[in-house]
């Protein structure tokens, strides 16, 4: 026997429609180096129909792959209505990534149309020859001095909207399974695979941001996104933002720590988030800027380190609440909120459930796996293993299905790839990615909790741990430091601080000084990019580097 409901479809069309009617007077704010530009909802709807009509007046077929190349903006997130509006896919194509990497999903995609913006036109234009598969280039005018190419494929993204008529009535998406908009991810080993999300996904995900155990996005509230717009399409918080109605600001280019704070200052903004290594350089200006209109700060994309997070909180009265997923998780999968069995912890116990990534958010299942057996672990906080996940908003496979083997289980759950522990609440720990791991003599080392033991010391700034191959032990972990400016330290400093926290196994066989950690096209630590520096062939070397200042 069926309910006996009415069957619409879960789609973007709803959440435009909505937000055109109900919050026509909310507003959107967009940073950007010609100065801050402002909108209404209402203005911002008109041009999302403008838009509609302009992809049909350039060609771009029905289910046609559309790409953007930009910055966090209020154009960027007309794309994201527009395009997946008409039952079109919007692709956001990560700018940070390498010049092959750009070139292999354009082609991968088969991408119709390019929308970029013109200060991100030096890194995209030279590869537009070899891009044979896109026909128009749309330059979005955000007052860079970048030369615009005389070419016929080029078009300006005003000039358009000024030309086109409004689509007139509602858009309509039938099947809610439709795709809406795909995301590679990093491609940190072999070719980057596509995650291709759909309406009903979408929307789902963007209804778990609303909830009150997680950010609790309401119509109040002011959003800043600064995780950017082309990985995992902001964690999916501007479409959250435009179901709520809540009033948005974008920051563009500047994603400097300053013109954040200030941002956050003038808008009197209320729920912000981004990567772990936006949020350690704003730690020595917080006290410079009125952040008291902050209610939540997310962290999230690596695990926030439980030093950063009380940084924050004993500057401001606010720790950075974290948030885990993944691009093929769309990628909220769990939550950081306190919840009432926390009522009545200390600082320091608090300080520790905030250091996990939160509780597992409803409609998303996960379990814990020993690699070895197979067998489901128990949700004790101690039992370690492969999480995996399941869920509405869960990848099932990867875009053309390349490169997918042994990242999906039996069952049809996706292999996240980390080593994780769940608690008695469903609480997720991270333990590290398995390729991070350090396993020396037969035991596993978790490089992300001595990462962050190494980040407590004051006079640290960042610090990532890989693992140097032994011939007794097999590996042993070694630390990449950078130090806070003025700070000296020597090795023998970290040693001892981290004596009485770990271990004494886990001690660091050595403890290198660098003047940046490089980081991923996400922010991420690279530590692929430190082992293949520090051991290209597999093999120690030399990696005696003075410490600044020395």
């Amino acid at each position: 026997m069926y309910g006996l409901m009415q069957d619409r479809p879960l789609s973007l069309p709803h959440v435009f429609h909505r937000a055109e009617r109900l919050f026509g007077h909310k507003s959107m704010v967009t940073a950007s180096p010609a100065g801050e530009t402002r909108v209404t909802y209402r203005e911002w709807a008109g041009r999302v129909r403008r838009l509609a009509t302009v992809l049909d007046s350039l060609g771009v077929s029905a289910e046609a792959r559309v790409g953007s190349f930009a910055w966090n903006t209020q154009r960027h997130l007309e794309l994201y209505f527009a395009v997946p509006c008409t039952g079109r896919v919007l692709h956001t194509v990560n700018i940070r990534l390498f010049a092959d990497q750009i070139r292999y999903i354009v082609e991968h995609a088969a991408d119709e149309v390019m929308f970029v913006d013109r200060s991100l036109l030096p890194i995209l234009w030279p590869l537009a020859d070899e891009l044979t598969g896109v026909r128009h280039w749309v330059v979005m005018d955000d007052g860079a001095d970048a030369e615009i190419p005389d070419d016929e494929r080029v078009h300006d993204y005003e000039e358009l909207l000024a030309a086109a008529e409004p689509f007139a009535g509602r858009f309509e998406v039938a099947d809610e399974n439709t795709a809406a908009a795909l995301c590679y991810t990093s491609g940190t080993t072999g070719n980057p695979k596509g995650v291709l999300y759909s309406h009903r996904s979408t929307v789902l995900h963007s209804l778990i941001s609303l909830t009150a155990d997680t950010a609790g996005l309401g119509e109040r509230d002011t959003l800043l996104p600064v995780v950017p717009m082309f990985h995992v399409n902001a964690w999916g918080l501007p479409s959250a933002a435009v179901m709520a109605g809540a009033d948005l600001v974008f920051p563009g280019p500047a994603l400097q720590p300053a013109a954040l704070l200030g941002l956050v200052q003038r808008h009197r903004v209320t729920i912000t988030a981004g990567v772990p290594t936006i949020w350690m350089g704003a730690v020595p200006l917080l006290r410079d800027f009125d952040l008291s209109s902050l209610r939540m700060v997310i962290g999230g994309g690596s695990a926030v380190p439980r030093a950063l997070s009380e940084a924050w909180r004993e500057r401001i009265g606010l720790p950075i609440t974290q948030a885990w997923g993944m691009t093929e998780t769309s990628p909220i999968a769990s939550f950081g909120t306190l919840r009432s069995q926390h009522d009545g912890l200390d600082t320091a116990a608090l300080a520790d459930v905030r250091a996990s990534q939160g509780q597992v958010v409803p409609l998303v299942d996960l379990r814990i796996v020993d690699p070895e057996t197979g067998q489901e672990q128990p949700w004790d906080g101690r039992s370690a293993g492969e999480l995996q996940a399941a869920g509405p908003w869960i990848a099932a496979s990867y875009y053309g299905n390349e490169s997918g083997a042994g990242s999906f289980t039996e069952d049809g759950w996706l292999r996240t790839g980390d080593v994780a522990t769940l608690d008695e609440h469903g609480y997720l720990r991270l333990v590290d990615r398995t390729k991070d791991l350090v396993k020396s003599g037969g035991e596993w080392i978790s490089s992300v909790e001595l990462e962050n033991e190494i980040m407590a010391h004051p006079g640290v700034a960042e610090a990532a741990v890989i693992a140097k191959p032994d011939e007794r032990w097999s590996e042993r972990p070694v630390a990449c430091v950078v130090l806070a400016e003025g700070v000296r330290l020597e090795a023998g400093d970290i040693i001892e601080h981290l004596r009485p926290r770990v271990a004494k196994w886990w001690l660091p066989d050595e403890v290198f000084f660098l003047d940046e950690v490089p980081k991923t096209s996400t922010g991420k630590f690279s530590k692929k990019t430190l082992r293949e520096r520090f051991y290209p062939e597999g093999m120690p070397r030399s990696l005696e580097e003075p410490a600044p200042g020395a």
